[in-house]
């Protein structure tokens, strides 16, 4: 009896590893296939280390200063400005070296006369742009880019007080944090609708550079459970290249406007037909919802739209108003400062900062007052159903279902795989 049931365990533990290696398979085709990789993949990292051109001995580097000039920093460098005028009218060299930016490294490699031979800008630590001299003493530029090699993860965090601080708990990177925060922000408030014992699950990458953690990279799945609700979602790319995500049943994550303006912060008062108001002294009807915020936190529009007010009032202060197609409006108050670029008649999109939390106006302290209005009439928009955008395409349906219940499978298997292999 228990020989057969260690022959189970073993079929159990051997069956999940499989389908999880069928899954990086699926995984990897559907998030790489839209990329130009230019490093191959499947490389070991000491094969990357011998693939992307170390610095040697003979090498001078230099790092850009803020402030300092193209012929400032070969001055610097010791390199003629005859040189500095060759690189630059080469035709053959496409890169605006005048737009150096401070903190990039520059190198310089001379040969035995001292003659200058190449000149490399490390423009990211995944491009660089090597400038080699011919024999007519002409330049040639060589751009090289590479992939970082990633590595899937998954994390689970259980929150107690703030969503953020239950995501680093968890070891996620503010990147990711961030990130869930805004794939599920069209259904989630995240300054109302958090509890103690809501619960989050998230499948990802992380990228390595040369044996080290260099970034997070796309959420593949994630799982999010709010007072006794569970969301669910799948990052998807179709067959055209594009990549966005959804819910299990092909929904579009993204909805016409999001459910907060501001991030992690909290409601202070909500949508009421009478509330006291503290500087007026009397009670009022409040027909927006307050969100409590340091000053100088950025404040964003909840839906793409134009721009039809942005000025200062006795009452709100700083505010804009944005009009949303023809039936809906928004209304942000009490605004420290706005936005770069927001002005009356302008357009923003989704997400776009159009402010910063103030106090301007008939406002006891730093705060967003929010308002949104259907038709002209005030609504409560913590309570409102908003509009979805365009479902997964009927052409992509079978392969989204295919691929969206691998992926959720392996988002409820992966703890039990890693066990497994613990126990083996």
């Amino acid at each position: 009896m228990l020989r057969r049931a260690q022959q189970l365990k073993h079929h159990i533990i051997l069956g999940l590893t499989i389908l999880l290696a069928v899954l990086i398979t699926l995984i990897s085709s559907q998030d790489v296939s839209a990329k130009r990789v230019v490093i191959p993949l499947d490389l070991t990292i000491e094969e990357r280390i011998l693939t992307w051109p170390r610095l040697t001995d003979d090498w001078q580097s230099f790092t850009v200063q803020k402030g300092e000039t193209l012929s400032e920093l070969f001055s610097r460098a010791g390199i003629p400005a005859s040189e500095l005028y060759k690189i630059l009218h080469s035709k053959q060299v496409a890169t605006d070296l005048s737009l150096l930016m401070p903190g990039q490294s520059i190198h310089f490699k001379h040969d035995s006369d001292n003659n200058l031979i190449s000149v490399r800008l490390d423009t990211s630590p995944l491009s660089l742009s090597l400038f080699k001299r011919n024999a007519q003493g002409n330049y040639i530029e060589e751009t090289l880019t590479r992939e970082p090699e990633r590595v899937l993860r998954y994390s689970e965090g259980t929150i107690n007080g703030a969503f953020f601080t239950a995501g680093e708990n968890a070891a996620l990177s503010q990147q990711t944090i961030m990130g869930l925060a805004n794939i599920f922000g069209w259904d989630i408030d995240f300054s109302l609708d958090i509890r103690p014992g809501d619960n989050f699950k998230v499948l990802y990458y992380q990228e390595y550079l040369d044996g080290v953690r260099f970034r997070d990279g796309n959420i593949l799945a994630a799982e999010f459970t709010t007072q006794g609700k569970t969301h669910r979602t799948v990052r998807y790319t179709d067959q055209e290249g594009k990549a966005d995500y959804y819910s299990p049943d092909g929904r579009s994550m993204r909805k016409q406007f999001l459910r907060s303006p501001v991030d992690f912060t909290r409601i202070s008062s909500h949508f009421t037909k009478r509330r006291f108001h503290p500087v007026l002294n009397r009670f009022r009807s409040h027909r927006g919802t307050d969100y409590a915020a340091k000053t100088g936190t950025p404040i964003k529009a909840t839906g793409d739209g134009k721009i039809i007010k942005s000025r200062y009032s006795r009452s709100y202060g700083n505010h804009v108003v944005l009009k949303h197609g023809s039936r809906y409006t928004t209304l942000y108050a009490h605004m420290s400062k706005f936005g770069r670029g927001i002005k009356e008649g302008k357009t923003v999109k989704q997400g776009q900062i159009i402010g910063y939390v103030g106090s301007t106006g008939l406002a006891t302290g730093p705060h967003l007052h929010y308002e949104f209005r259907i038709n002209g009439i005030h609504k409560n928009p913590v309570a409102i159903k908003f509009p979805d955008v365009e479902p997964i395409a009927d052409r992509e349906r079978e392969r989204f279902d295919q691929y969206a219940s691998n992926l959720l499978s392996n988002l409820e298997t992966y703890p039990m795989v890693q066990l497994a292999k613990l126990e083996q």
